[in-house]
């Protein structure tokens, strides 16, 4: 067909079906309480979408969002924090830290984070957030019930840059709607929300936009720390004292280190940062003297054969170790939180099926979710909630910056926020059994910011013997509250 014929049954561009949003619909208010240490505390659930647009006034996408709001407290906003958050992936909703740590309900499990029996129920959060801030829970587009308005918009949105620009402009535009700009403001972002968090902290600053602290749950700013790539041996260092606390609690450690964690932590972060460094920047070079002891003193610290190891070439990748660690009892343990085991089909593969720790908690998110939204908040669609838009276009669309820059990494932005803005405070939480992010590759993260010294008390920590959602353990969930309420009274002082 000629060129300047069109062809009719191809679509014009301005054709592309639209995609239903609900961003010129009113948000739905709804009132509730709860009772905390035997006081009741008031609430208002707004739950709705805000628009995102372009330069022209077009609608590009909407982004769900629930905003809880103590009742009363923000009639002069100066006197009231606002906290936004956020999930990782990329391409995970906020369900996680709503429905788990920050939210005033949450879901449901054993007391050790596993998996209850179906029907699954959803509870009063004694621990929420919202007795000290007002909260403000975003799926960023692409993600739970929030949309590009056509399908070709999603790649706008869908990378590291895109992503900053269009939460850090939901955060500009619902400061302006809901009339909060004289909030002390925070974040809190889990796993690549933190990477998000800190790229906001820098490129929100700089439309005046400044936060008061920043939570980082299971923290990853550099993507170096975490790559298990070819040439790129940082992982495996930062990765080994995590090995050491999944060992240490499946019991496969030598007696002398089974009777203390931290005694084992202390020998393999010394050991990560010190002697084994230096055997693998050797590579080849490296003597059979030397070769031999680096397999012994990891075959200590990790609980897995000399054999294994030497046959690793000493470099033990997560997914590997997860599937060898307990492969005799043909179990495997999990990447997000290495304390669950799980049952692979056959006992001879080399990762494992499916992550263990995932597969427990999400059907009980899942389910309350989509019950509470509807039933509780009053948010009727028939649109799915995407908890995850892993496998989906989102993750394999994902733009993660030019090779030229080499591995994503927003800690620079974090510390440029720092440097302009030395008021703000960061807490960073963080698990032992934590094998997607794990709490050694964060402490290296943080001391290779550049940071000046003077801000270098700024920044606060906290680990926890839980996972990387270390909030579905009781005990860990307390502290962390704990923590974190402690974190947000410093930022006032």
């Amino acid at each position: 067909m000629p060129e300047d014929v069109p062809n009719p049954q191809e679509p014009k561009k301005d054709d592309e079906p639209k995609i239903p949003l609900t961003v010129d619909q009113a948000p739905i208010i709804t009132e509730h309480s709860i009772s905390i240490g035997g006081k009741k505390l008031e609430y208002t659930a707004t739950t709705g979408m805000l628009p995102l647009k372009n330069e022209t006034g077009e609608v590009e996408a909407g982004v769900f969002f629930v905003h809880y709001a103590k009742k009363g407290a923000a009639a002069e906003p100066s006197n009231r924090p606002l906290m936004f958050s956020f999930n990782g992936g990329p391409g995970s909703s906020s369900i996680w830290l709503h429905f788990g740590a920050v939210g005033p309900k949450r879901a449901v499990l054993n007391p050790d984070g596993s998996l209850p029996p179906p029907p699954y129920q959803l509870e009063d959060n004694a621990y929420t957030w919202l007795k000290d801030a007002d909260l403000v829970f975003i799926d960023p587009v692409g993600t739970g019930f929030s949309r590009p308005a056509k399908a070709s918009l999603g790649e706008k949105f869908w990378g590291v840059k895109g992503d900053i620009e269009s939460v850090g402009e939901f955060i500009r535009l619902f400061l302006t709607r809901f009339e909060r700009w004289a909030s002390p403001l925070f974040l809190v972002g889990e796993s690549y929300g933190t990477t998000r968090a800190a790229g906001l902290s820098g490129h929100l600053l700089e439309k005046g936009i400044a936060f008061s602290g920043i939570v980082l749950v299971s923290s990853i700013l550099n993507m170096q720390t975490a790559r298990f790539h070819k040439g790129n041996d940082l992982p495996y260092v930062l990765f080994l004292p995590t090995y050491t606390a999944t060992a240490w609690y499946h019991k496969r450690l030598p007696k002398d280190l089974q009777g203390d964690l931290g005694k084992a932590l202390a020998e393999a972060e010394a050991y990560a940062s010190g002697d084994y460094v230096l055997a693998l920047a050797k590579g080849n070079r490296l003597t059979g003297a030397e070769r031999s002891r680096a397999i012994a003193k990891l075959s200590r610290l990790t609980g897995l054969s000399r054999d294994y190891i030497d046959q690793a070439d000493l470099r033990i990748q997560i997914h590997r170790f997860c599937k060898e660690l307990l492969r005799k009892e043909k179990r495997t343990v999990g990447r997000l939180d290495s304390r669950f085991k799980g049952i692979d089909p056959i006992g001879t593969g080399d990762v494992p099926e499916h992550d263990p720790s995932m597969t427990a908690i999400r059907p009980p998110y899942t389910a309350m979710f989509n019950d509470y939204v509807s039933r509780t908040l009053g948010y009727k669609t028939d649109v799915p909630y995407l908890v995850s838009a892993w496998g989906t276009r989102l993750s394999e669309k994902w733009d993660w910056g030019s090779s030229a820059e080499g591995y994503t990494d927003t800690s620079e932005s974090l510390r440029s926020a720092f440097s302009k803005n030395p008021h703000m405070k960061v807490f960073v939480a963080s698990g032992y059994y934590d094998l997607a992010t794990p709490y050694f590759a964060t402490k290296y993260t943080v001391a290779h910011m550049g940071l000046d010294p003077e801000l270098t008390g700024n920044i606060s920590t906290g680990e926890y013997e839980a996972g990387h959602m270390m909030y579905i353990h009781d005990a860990s969930l307390n502290k962390l509250h704990k923590d974190v309420a402690s974190f947000l009274k410093s930022c006032s002082k």
